[in-house]
């Protein structure tokens, strides 16, 4: 008997809500017409990636860049409308924005 069996017989009348190995989903984010750009620079002697140009509201801005900041495993700010994510990983960011239907425009190098 395994531990679904065994809880069945303790909840009978329980109906799970999510099944396991359900694939997770994408956080969805304001989509806007205009080019997000990406650009690289140096602070501090440390390389930053900076994006400007999200119009989108407030809360999407910060899912924004909490997910950028997770897929990465970095860290990072968003102030004055810019997401500052700590390293130079423009293609990595350009590949997610795009998979998720922004325009990106690369500035400099």
């Amino acid at each position: 008997m395994d531990l679904h069996d065994q809880l069945k017989n303790l909840f009978p009348d329980h109906v799970p809500s999510e099944k396991p190995g359900k694939s997770e989903q994408k956080p969805k984010f304001w989509l806007q017409d205009d080019p997000i750009i990406c650009k690289y620079e140096k602070r501090k002697g440390k390389p930053v990636t900076i994006l400007e140009g999200y119009n989108g509201a407030d809360s999407d801005f910060k899912k924004l860049a909490k997910a950028l900041k997770t897929l990465l495993g970095v860290g990072g700010s968003h102030k004055n409308e810019q997401i500052i994510i700590q390293g130079d990983y423009r293609d990595k960011i350009m590949a997610f924005l795009k998979e998720h239907g922004f325009s990106v425009k690369r500035v400099g190098g």
